[in-house]
């Protein structure tokens, strides 16, 4: 089914983890036909959660688009994880989504994912509503449930239906507006219990009020005593809702399909197409502007998700900006100037697809093969310079060192690390240039773990995560001087070559430098340079297998032999002469210190400064966070052997609330009984490998 931009919905669904939003979408899909069966997210059977991964979690990892035909209309659902480690998956959807389901259990309330989902849709100036989902379940409230989403997230939170029974005989939700009752997956509805139909009158003028409150005209009639007619009232509710003076509440019970037939009637006529719905930031020749979703305007597609299939391929989800995406139309990537064919052009229903011939502006769909274009690229016709504007992501929090398991995948490795963060924007993959270490960087440990796994199914290369390598270094504090004669007699000519080295102190992150004082050509000066190189090769390795750094080191004396003297004899003695004055002037560890600054709730910040006291951290001041009450950011610096897994602690220690980032300051001395444990660990470590 084609349709216009006017006829498509598109909504990203989001919450705390567990919170019912894939037993949601499972419904909707059953409701509307999409599928004949209701899934299961204990069983593993529904249509979003399909990786492997999650199945065997029974957790969402990945966004996940559902594509639902309903009454002429197209509702694309991009299921998103509930998970902190996967905010970059719900990111990525907020960014294509036009309008945000925020999904809460019944028995827990508003929980820190909701908060966090909150926050990026008021960041989008995205429409929301709120399902209570689970109220099937034991211990379930709605009333408690409605009373925490008012407190947490604001008064505009008002039902725009109402259960009716509670946990095991929750059976039907009745409308405010309309009165009537709607009992499991049953589209039409019914006349309400009296009970019911009181407690559902009793709500409609607030719902009435904040209508009228989001447009003028319908403001001067309510204050004047006159009652809205049922045509301002319906159509005032998506008025209200983009306009945020309303974000309705609805309640649900995804494994049963209770409110399935209201949620979709909500989404068909309240909620805002993408030409209504506030328009997708680009740069557009040069200047910073919005697309505008015009079917027949030029056509420009923006790629939120790349993801491998083992059969398929690589798959780019896109939402179109502008235009109509037809199949095999060829496209330039405005990020890399590559010619682009759209080759199977299809909409997703989890992992299955249907083809389309083509997708009008506003639409989301999948696109398979695409050569060079990854996550956040733009794709458009030729000539039009147009780059749609990424979001912003967070900042990997936690550090990992990736190796191959065995030889066969030495030779794998990089490439397949390489599409893996293509895939995924919030990982980062570098070389530790001290260790050889193949760093793999994401937002927690589950995170890079789990990316592990993925190597491994999807690319066939088996890794060992290990925490990093502290990167120390080593300095000299005193002046110190050592010479060191190499002299070997062999068939033929010798070796001969004679250094007389002194090492001093520089200042912090000065770094080395290597100068000669050669008076009366004791070393020849076509000898010099060898010397400087058997340092400079000499200085990784230190005296205590730590690259040294911040020191001067003079040629001051030295011997040749007009026969037995080479440059290679100089490189040698130089090296022994450099590890000799070096353990003479008293070497000291550096270790690196990190910058921190920790976003927690007020409650938390006692806990978190104490703790990072126990740490060696120092806390240098805390201000309020201005945009979120009852949040400060404390500002410190500490070593950062102290934080590798600070991600996990921080998250204990706030309730999930507390996030951080963390950057290198400097270098800085390791206290004396710090350092002693270093090297006995490093000497230890080296034993073991010999």
């Amino acid at each position: 089914m084609t349709v216009g931009t006017n006829s498509i919905r598109n909504v990203v669904l989001v919450g705390h983890g567990s919170a019912g939003k894939t037993s949601l979408v499972e419904s909707l899909a059953f409701a509307t036909g999409a599928t004949d069966r209701l899934g299961s997210v204990d069983d593993g059977t529904t249509l979003s959660d399909f990786d492997p991964e999650e199945q065997q979690r029974g957790m969402s990892i990945n966004t996940s688009l559902v594509s639902l035909e309903h009454n002429d209309q197209r509702i694309n659902l991009l299921d998103s994880p509930g998970y902190a480690d996967f905010i970059g998956e719900v990111i990525a959807a907020s960014a294509v989504g036009d309008t945000a389901m925020i999904v809460v259990d019944a028995g827990s309330g508003v929980q820190v994912g909701t908060e966090t989902a909150w926050r990026l849709a008021l960041r989008r100036s995205m429409p929301r509503v709120v399902v209570i989902t689970r109220l099937d379940r034991e211990n379930a409230s709605w009333d408690d449930a409605l009373a925490s989403v008012q407190s947490m997230l604001g008064p505009q939170c008002q039902p725009l239906y109402l259960p009716i029974g509670s946990e095991a005989d929750f059976s039907a939700v009745v409308g405010v507006l309309d009165g009537r009752a709607y009992e499991g997956a049953g589209k039409n509805g019914t006349d309400a219990p009296p009970d019911a139909a009181a407690a559902a009158e009793a709500l409609r003028d607030g719902i009435v009020e904040r209508i009228a409150e989001s447009d003028d005209d319908l403001t001067l009639k309510y204050l004047e005593g006159e009652k809205l007619t049922e045509e301002e009232i319906v159509n005032g509710v998506k008025q209200a809702i983009m306009a945020g003076t309303l974000v309705p509440v609805v309640p649900a019970a995804g494994t049963l399909s209770i409110g399935a037939w209201p949620l979709l009637r909500l989404i068909e006529q309240h909620l805002p197409s993408p030409a209504e719905a506030p328009a997708l930031p680009a740069t557009i020749d040069g200047a910073e502007g919005t697309i505008a979703p015009d079917s027949s305007g030029p056509t420009v597609a923006f790629v939120f998700k790349t993801t491998a299939d083992e059969f398929v391929g690589r798959l780019s989800f896109l939402r179109v900006g502008s235009g109509t995406l037809k199949g095999d139309a060829h496209l330039t990537n405005t990020n890399k100037g590559d010619d682009e064919r759209m080759s199977n052009l299809s909409h997703a229903v989890g992992k299955e697809f249907q083809h389309a011939d083509e997708l009008p502006a506003g639409d989301i769909g999948v696109v398979t093969k695409l050569g060079g274009t990854t996550t956040f690229d733009t794709l458009a016709d030729k000539g039009v310079n147009t780059v749609m504007t990424p979001p912003q992501m967070p900042s990997p929090i936690f550090t990992a060192a990736v190796s191959p398991k065995t030889k066969a995948d030495v030779d794998k490795l990089g490439p397949s690390l390489q599409r893996l963060v293509e895939e995924d924007p919030t990982l980062r993959l570098e070389r530790d240039q001290d260790s050889g270490e193949t760093m793999l960087s994401g937002l927690g440990e589950s995170h890079v773990q789990l990316a592990a796994e993925r190597l491994s199914r999807k690319f066939k290369v088996d890794v060992e995560v290990n925490d990093r390598r502290i990167p120390y270094r080593e300095t000299v504090t005193a002046t110190a001087e050592a010479e060191y004669l190499h002299k070997k007699q062999t068939g033929g000519h010798g070796q001969y070559a004679r250094v007389a080295l002194r090492v001093e102190p520089r200042d912090r992150g000065d770094g080395f430098e290597f100068t000669a004082e050669i008076v009366g050509g004791a070393v020849p000066r076509n000898y010099i340079p060898a010397v400087e190189k058997g340092v400079i090769e000499s200085l990784p390795e230190g005296s205590a297998s730590y690259p040294l750094t911040d020191l001067r080191v003079v040629l001051y004396d030295g011997k040749h032999h007009d026969v037995d003297s080479s440059e290679m004899a100089f490189k040698l003695a130089a090296s022994q002469a450099l590890k000799e004055a070096t353990s003479k002037a008293r070497p000291i560890l550096l270790e690196p210190v990190m910058v921190l600054g920790i976003e927690v709730p007020d409650a938390s910040a006692g806990d978190v400064m104490s703790d990072l006291n126990s740490r060696r951290a120092r806390v240098l001041g805390m201000e309020p966070v201005a945009d979120l009450a009852g949040t400060s950011v404390i500002k410190a610096e500490g070593p950062m052997a102290e934080f590798l897994r600070y991600a996990t602690d921080l998250r204990s220690m706030t309730g999930g609330r507390g996030t951080f980032s963390m950057n290198f300051s400097r270098y800085d001395p390791v206290p004396d009984h710090v350092a002693q444990k270093v090297r006995q660990e490093a000497a230890a470590e080296a034993e073991a490998v010999s």
